[in-house]
């Protein structure tokens, strides 16, 4: 394959998945999806596998491309057929995420799928913001099944009003799901363009090349990689129902240009939420060593194809139903993050960056009474410093890639006052190159609420490496008071809530 065309047929298909974004972003009611950007979208060849993808979120485009065969294989698709899903155990990763997938038919024949994955805030849990110090699926909201929403291009209203009945602003949520919609209906009209200005099999043809293309640099990456065995372990601090220092252990087995990764020794699932489905496991894995390669691979299945999984059936990291998931998808997959970059560092010492936070912060909150309201997001902090460089302050790191909620779209959607939001200095690990620090975001509540927090890295702080010292570990605080990392409470008008996330750790002896 002549590589200038493909290198343009890549940038082509990357720009439906970017354009996707762009209109379920502009569509979307909620500040979730709207001003954080807490979506992803993605292209599928006719089996199911990754074509291409926009850089959105880490968590949500790793698991989709694990799940989509098995999705894809399990009904018989027709043109203007829409699929939305969120069971974790069927594709999914939390509830919250909604996933809406759809056949591109060209000239009556089956040639992909499109699909987005968007976070919503309130998803029917027990509490508003949808994300419940939870020990059951069943208590964290409505679970979708892949379930046919529309057919024949028309979306079925009454389908989504009773899949998601029990919303606390079915305003909100039905506005995003049209956004959704929105989005793959602009995703399917941009792929048939692209396949009309060449033919099918052309299109088809140019997949596998592509394919051929990422799995050589894939192999090439790994080869870099001496061979041998590495392993490490990490925890997880607690499950929010009493079980402490849960194990997450992973073997790398590097050997001709292929990577086994073995979770033995892993802890098994956990009574309360940090489970997590094995597609939010291999999203986590497929992320570290996309990290490895150079900005030029191609997001497609052939970029993954060196690595495999060995995970235990029944631990944390490959649970069974109904075992609770809410943080799994964002506390646990970070944590995966960190122990596979820990026992990359061994091989690969002058490559691989000190730990970051380790952790999302989540904070959902809301109130029942009243104008109903839920709200969710996540709070950015440290990055680890590296060879090359300091962390950052102030950043979403690794699987998540959101942004901020601004302070005047917070004040004007929500009865919330921001009295701070301010760097944490000092709170990154000193090194050669520190880590970077976290944040402090302080809120006031105006009316009577419900709020949740969903935090890791309060006890154990992120490392340090080759010699740099570990971040400040995070901490929560009611009225000052410090809670623990998982925690629900009740709250009045006048009582203040800070957050304070962790400091990456620091790189290398500190001069």
């Amino acid at each position: 394959m002549d590589p200038i065309e493909l290198s343009i047929f890549a940038r082509r298909i990357d720009a439906v998945c970017e354009e996707m974004g762009a209109q379920l972003r502009f569509a979307a009611f909620s500040p979730n999806i709207r001003d954080r950007l807490d979506y992803s979208c993605a292209v599928f060849d006719p089996q199911g596998g990754l074509c291409a993808q926009a850089a959105h979120i880490p968590v949500h485009l790793g698991s989709m491309a694990y799940a989509m065969q098995q999705i894809v294989a399990e009904r018989t698709w027709l043109p203007g057929d829409f699929i939305a899903l969120n069971d974790p155990y069927l594709g999914g990763t939390h509830l919250p995420d909604v996933t809406v997938v759809c056949p591109v038919f060209i000239q009556g024949q089956l040639t992909g799928f499109v699909a987005n994955r968007a976070h919503h805030a309130d998803i029917g849990a027990e509490t508003p913001g949808s994300m419940p110090v939870s020990t059951s699926l069943s208590q964290e909201g409505v679970v979708i099944p892949p379930t046919q929403i529309g057919c024949n291009g028309e979306i079925d209203q009454q389908v989504i009003r009773e899949l998601f009945r029990n919303a606390r602003n079915l305003r909100d949520t039905l506005g995003d799901i049209a956004a959704q919609c929105s989005a793959n209906r602009l995703g399917i009209q941009r792929l048939a363009e692209l396949v009309g200005s060449s033919d099918r099999e052309q299109f088809l043809g140019l997949l596998s090349d592509l394919n051929d293309y990422g799995r050589h640099i894939a192999r090439s990456v790994v080869a870099k990689i001496p061979n041998g065995t590495y392993s490490f372990t990490d925890y997880m601090e607690d499950d929010g129902q009493g079980s402490t220092d849960l194990a997450i252990s992973v073997s790398l087995q590097v050997h001709d240009r292929h990577v086994e990764v073995d979770f033995s020794g892993t802890a098994m699932q956990a009574d309360g939420n940090i489970n997590c489905p094995i597609s939010v496991t291999a999203a986590a894995v497929s992320y570290v060593f996309r990290c490895l390669m150079p900005k030029e691979t191609p997001a497609c299945a052939g970029s993954f194809s060196p690595f495999r999984l060995q995970v235990p059936s029944g631990s944390l990291l490959n649970a069974h139903r109904p075992a609770a998931v809410a943080a799994g998808n964002v506390e646990t997959s970070s944590r995966i993050v960190d122990a596979v970059l820990g026992a990359l560092s061994q091989a690969l010492p002058d490559a691989i960056p000190a730990c970051s936070q380790g952790t999302m912060n989540n904070l959902a909150l809301g109130s029942s009474t009243g104008q109903a309201w839920g709200y969710y997001e996540t709070i950015a902090g440290g990055m680890g410093g590296s060879m090359a460089q300091p962390g950052l302050s102030a950043v979403h790191t690794h699987m998540t890639n959101t942004q901020n909620t601004p302070v005047e779209v917070l004040e004007i959607n929500y009865p919330l006052r921001v009295t701070r939001y301010a760097i944490r200095n000092g709170s990154g690990g000193p090194g050669q190159h520190d880590g970077g620090d976290g944040l402090i975001r302080e809120l006031e509540f105006l009316d009577s609420a419900t709020f949740t927090v969903l935090s890791e890295r309060r006890t154990r702080p992120p490392w340090g490496l080759n010699g740099g010292h570990p971040g400040q570990a995070g901490g929560n605080y009611l009225n000052g008071e410090r809670m623990p990392g998982k925690v629900q409470r009740d709250v009045r008008a006048g009582d203040c809530l800070r957050i304070e996330s962790p400091g990456g750790g620091g790189w290398g002896s500190p001069v």
